[in-house]
C-alpha cells in the first residue's frame, strides 16, 4: 500500500467515531459556574440555516445602546451582507469608537506571524488599533473612552489559533477596566472534534492559553463562558460578560465558512486538516505556506513517498519568507481525501512521515512543537516510538474530565 492510499484510509478511519455531549440554553449575561439565563427566553431552535450573532442585528444594538463601543474584528465580521464596522457605525443609534484589529490585521491581509501596526480606517475615519504589535492586550489608555468591547471573529475551533487569545486578552482588559464584552458567536467548523492533550502550564503561551484540549469543540462564545467561569482571566476575575449565540444551529453541524478565515486557511479542506498538520509547523517539514493550497499538502525534499506529486514553497502575500522556500519538495497531496469533518488528530501521520523524512532532527523546532501541543509528552512519545494510541491513553482521563467541566457553559446542542 502506497503512502497516499495509507492516509487516505487512516483520515476516513478517523472519522468514523463522534462525540455528544449536553444541551444547553443560550445565555447572554453570564453568571457564576453553573448558572445561565436564556438569550431570547427560548432554546435555540435547528432548522436550515444558522443566523451568526452578528446578523440577529437587534439584539446587537440593545447591547450596545447608549454605550461607547470599541469593536474586536477583522474581515470574517459580517452583518446584514456588510461589514460590521461599516454597519454600526452607520447606524446613528450606535456609538463607535474604535476598531481592535487581531493576528493578520483589520482586513485579514498580514502574512503569518507579521507584526500590525496602528492605522485609521479609510471608509469610516475610525482608528484601528492593533492588538498584534506593541500589546496583545488592550491598556488602559486603550479602553479610557470605550464602555462595551464587542468580539466577533471567526475562529475554526483549535487552541493555538491566536483570534482566542485575543478574546482572552480582551477579556482580561475589560475584567481589569470594569468594562463590558459582547461575544457575537459563530460556529465552529470543526465542532465534532475534541481531542489532543490538556494544555500544561509550562507550556502556556500565546498560542495556547488555557487547559484545554487542541482541539476544544466549542464555539467562541462558550469557550468565552468557560474562561470567565473557570476563572482562568487574571487573579480570577470575572468580566461582564453577554453572549449573543447563533441561531439554528448544533455545534457539529457541517458549517461552510463563508470567508477564509486567515490567509493560510484558504478553504474547507485546509480548515478540516489545519489540527492536525498544524503539528508538522515544529517539524522539518512543509505544510504547503508558500504555495496555492497551504494546509493542504505535507512534505520536504528528502520525503521518500511513493507518489510523483511535488511543490515549491516560495514567498507571497500570505507567507512571506516560507519554510523550504525555493525547494522543491516531495509531497504528500492531501486534497484528494474525501472532505469531511474530523473527529480525531491524526497523530499517526507525524510518526509516518518522520518514517519516510531523511532530515533530522525530525523536530526540529522543539519549543513551539511543544507549544502546540501543549505539552512535551506528544515529542517525547514520538522519539521513544510509542504508539499513538498509547499516547492517547496518556490523556484521556484528562479529556474526559474536561468534557464534564465545560457542560455548564455550552449553549448548543451537540451532534
Amino acid at each position: 500500500m502506497n503512502l497516499k492510499t495509507f492516509v487516505g484510509i487512516l483520515l476516513l478511519f478517523c472519522t468514523s467515531c463522534g462525540n455528544a455531549d449536553t444541551v444547553a440554553q443560550g445565555t447572554t449575561e453570564v453568571l457564576p459556574k453553573g448558572e445561565s439565563h436564556k438569550a431570547n427566553a427560548e432554546l435555540i431552535e435547528k432548522s436550515a440555516t444558522p443566523l451568526v450573532g452578528a446578523d440577529q442585528y437587534e439584539l446587537v444594538k440593545q447591547e450596545l445602546k447608549g454605550k461607547r463601543v470599541g469593536l474586536v474584528v477583522n474581515h470574517t465580521s459580517t452583518s446584514g451582507g456588510q461589514h460590521l464596522v461599516d454597519r454600526l457605525h452607520a447606524d446613528p443609534d450606535v456609538n463607535v469608537v474604535k476598531v481592535f484589529g487581531p493576528e493578520h490585521g483589520f482586513r485579514g491581509e498580514a502574512s503569518d506571524g507579521e507584526k500590525v501596526t496602528d492605522q485609521r480606517d479609510p471608509k469610516t475615519g475610525l482608528p484601528i488599533l492593533s492588538l498584534y504589535g506593541k500589546t496583545k492586550k488592550p491598556t488602559k489608555a486603550m479602553l479610557e473612552d470605550v464602555d462595551l468591547l464587542v468580539f466577533d471573529i471567526q475562529d475554526v475551533g483549535v487552541r493555538f489559533y491566536t483570534y482566542i487569545s485575543t478574546m482572552h486578552h480582551v477579556m482580561d482588559a475589560a475584567a481589569e477596566f470594569g468594562k463590558q464584552v459582547v461575544i457575537l458567536d459563530r460556529p465552529n467548523p470543526n465542532g465534532r472534534l475534541v481531542d489532543g492533550p490538556i494544555l500544561k502550564p509550562a507550556f502556556q503561551s500565546f498560542i495556547g492559553m488555557h487547559p484545554i484540549p487542541v482541539a476544544h469543540g466549542l464555539t467562541v462564545g462558550e469557550l468565552a463562558q468557560m474562561i470567565n467561569g473557570e476563572g482562568w482571566l487574571t487573579d480570577g476575575k470575572q468580566t461582564l460578560l453577554t453572549v449573543i449565540p447563533v441561531r439554528n444551529y448544533s455545534v457539529g453541524d457541517v458549517y461552510e465558512l463563508p470567508i477564509q478565515p486567515s490567509p493560510n486557511l484558504p478553504n474547507q479542506r485546509s480548515i478540516y486538516l489545519y489540527p492536525t498538520l498544524c503539528f508538522f509547523e515544529g517539524t522539518v517539514m512543509s505544510v504547503g505556506r508558500g504555495t496555492d493550497f497551504p494546509f493542504q499538502v505535507v512534505g520536504h525534499p528528502t520525503l521518500n513517498a511513493e507518489t510523483a506529486f511535488t511543490f515549491t514553497p516560495t514567498s507571497r502575500a500570505a507567507s512571506k519568507n516560507p519554510k523550504l522556500e525555493g525547494k522543491k519538495c516531495n509531497g504528500v497531496d492531501l486534497r484528494d481525501i474525501e472532505e469531511v469533518p474530523p473527529t480525531e488528530i491524526d497523530f499517526d501521520l507525524l510518526v509516518e512521515m518522520m518514517a519516510l523524512t531523511d532530515a533530522t532532527p525530525f523536530i526540529d523546532r522543539t519549543r513551539h512543537f511543544d507549544l502546540c501541543a501543549g505539552t512535551d509528552a506528544l515529542r517525547k512519545a514520538i522519539i521513544d516510538d510509542l504508539s499513538m494510541e498509547e499516547f492517547r491513553a496518556t490523556y484521556a482521563t484528562e479529556l474526559a474530565k474536561y468534557m464534564e467541566d465545560r457542560k455548564p457553559y455550552l449553549l448548543y446542542a451537540r451532534r
